[in-house]
């Protein structure tokens, strides 16, 4: 069975997590594939859009270690977090934990993963059909667009655990609904519904289950025929633009129109607009 479904269709690359029976818990072999898919999708000029998105009641409840890890560490349990100090970076194989093990196994996993969606030059939608928890809350927030099914939850369980939230947590969910609201998830860990996460301005839009697929492929086809360097400057513009100062966030804005200029896209755009008719759009 493949773990990971990865199917191009309409320009669109449709990335799904296919481990049901474990809620879609990404093993660490899954996650870099992952990363791997998002990479090729990213530097495609035959894609336009990615929808993520799982099989089953779960989109993803985080990081399940068991197995093998790269370094041929046999881990027990599963986690719903995005490491555990059971998951090695690559070295010897040891039952000591050295001092810098953990941060290494985050930098190069869970942040990895999270830093892969951030990245993409593609939008990428979340299709989150179910539980989203830990890493897996993570990887749906990363994404450009977060649809969900009515069933679906999202969940920082981190605290359930006794851990701090890793996998970019801190960084996205008080850029996403201020420090007082993030804090609250993070510090009880309850579940949220996908109404309540809407409400809250982690989701754009909630739909029934049985129209998740249809809405995320409507969303996904609509960007995909879009002016694909457009949206990955405008992309690129919005997630730097909380980190920044007014006078850098201006001067990057003028930058990136002077190269988005150069693209057919843009060219056809404004021509289009000039001669009354829609603009042919190619991504190019």
């Amino acid at each position: 069975m493949d773990t990971v479904r990865y199917v191009i269709a309409e320009r669109v690359a449709h990335l799904t997590l296919n481990r049901p029976d474990a809620l879609n818990a990404l093993t660490p072999d899954q996650r870099d594939h992952v990363i791997h898919l998002l990479a090729e999708a990213s530097a495609d000029p035959g894609i336009g859009a990615v929808v993520v998105t799982g099989t089953g009641r779960g989109f993803c409840t985080g990081a399940d270690l068991r197995g093998t890890t790269p370094t041929g560490t046999t881990t027990t349990g599963t986690t719903t977090t995005g490491t555990t100090t059971a998951e090695r970076a690559p070295g010897p194989t040891t039952a000591e934990r050295i001092p810098g093990d953990v941060a290494r196994t985050i930098r190069l996993g869970a942040q990895r993963l999270i830093a892969a969606v951030l990245d993409c030059e593609k939008p990428v939608i979340a299709a989150v059909n179910g539980t989203a928890a830990g890493l897996g809350a993570h990887l749906a927030l990363a994404c450009d667009l977060v649809l969900a099914a009515e069933s679906a939850r999202f969940i920082e369980v981190f605290v359930r655990r006794g851990l701090v939230p890793d996998g970019g947590g801190a960084y996205l969910l008080p850029r996403l609904i201020g420090p007082h609201r993030a804090k609250e998830l993070m510090f009880f860990g309850d579940a949220l519904s996908a109404p309540e996460a809407e409400r809250l301005g982690l989701v754009n839009r909630v739909v029934p289950d049985e129209e998740l697929p249809k809405a995320a492929r409507e969303w996904a086809v609509r960007l995909a025929n879009g002016p694909t360097r457009a949206l990955a400057l405008t992309k690129q513009l919005v997630n730097a633009s909380l980190d920044t100062d007014r006078a850098s966030a201006f001067a990057a804005e003028a930058a990136a129109q002077e190269i988005n200029m150069t693209t057919r896209d843009a060219q056809d755009g404004v021509r289009a607009f000039v001669e009354r008719r829609s603009p042919d759009f190619q991504g190019r």
